[in-house]
């Protein structure tokens, strides 16, 4: 009995060694496979974490460059408000004028304008209370240095805008009013409004 028990306690003992052996084999190849795997998930996560900042990224970008345009916007709105405010003050100071000068200008406007000399000029009820005569007077002198017949007359219509005269011939009408001119040259005169008032 006594070999028998030598044999089953080697038996056990040689189980025992290669079941530790298969456990630390078996634990080695666990940890193996666990680091890979945590390797796989790291580099997933850094995958993860890279393209998020990319997005993030590209999402600060469209933003920065969304709000740059809405700036711009804002800025040219400003402008183009400054600009028309300008131009409504050069209306009301070309108006304003003394009336001496704005004698002179009206004539030179409906001097220029008239094509037979047989016209008859339109001004707003102020200006032919207060200077349609002086005017129509200056701007027969300028016809006649043209070689034109002086006849304008001041016309018992009066005109609805700020300032400047209409000139009239039948259906046919030139609109010298301030208002009308500085329409005209808005483009122009814009542009060099512009440049003085934004020039940094």
């Amino acid at each position: 009995m006594n070999g028998i028990n030598k044999i089953t306690d080697r038996i056990a003992a040689e189980a025992r060694e290669e079941i530790a052996a298969i456990q630390a084999d078996t634990a080695e190849k666990c940890r193996e496979i666990e680091l890979e795997y945590e390797k796989l998930a790291k580099d997933e996560y850094d995958k993860i974490l890279a393209a998020g900042q990319k997005d993030c990224e590209l999402q600060v970008q469209r933003l920065a460059s969304a709000a740059a345009m809405e700036s711009k916007k804002s800025i040219l709105t400003l402008k183009q408000s400054a600009v028309g405010n300008v131009l409504e003050l050069s209306v009301k100071r070309l108006c304003s004028l003394p009336e001496q000068e704005y004698i002179g200008f009206l004539a030179k406007l409906a001097g220029n304008a008239a094509f037979t000399g047989q016209e008859e000029l339109i001004f707003n009820a102020r200006d032919k209370a207060n200077v349609s005569k002086a005017v129509t007077k200056a701007a027969n002198d300028i016809l006649k240095q043209r070689g034109l017949p002086a006849m304008l007359t001041v016309s018992e219509l009066t005109g609805d805008f700020m300032g400047g005269v209409m000139v009239k011939q039948g259906d046919i009408e030139v609109n010298c009013s301030v208002e009308k001119l500085v329409e005209l040259s808005k483009e122009e005169l814009a542009a060099q409004i512009a440049e003085v008032l934004f020039e940094n």
